[in-house]
């Protein structure tokens, strides 16, 4: 439950810093954390793939 509280409180305040910022901003940090995520997801498939054949 503590950890449901922290959450929704980091929340808040990550999308009170986005309502401030610039929209140019927003749109480069939202295509930066997408490119990271995907890069991250490509290299856990690459990854499981190696070492699930035995």
């Amino acid at each position: 439950m503590l950890f449901l509280v922290a959450a929704l409180m980091l929340l808040g305040v990550v999308l009170g810093t986005v309502a401030h910022a610039p929209l140019t901003f927003t749109a480069v940090t939202a295509v930066v954390i997408a490119a990271w995520l995907g890069i991250f997801a490509l290299r856990e498939r690459h990854a499981r793939r190696r070492t699930s054949v035995h």
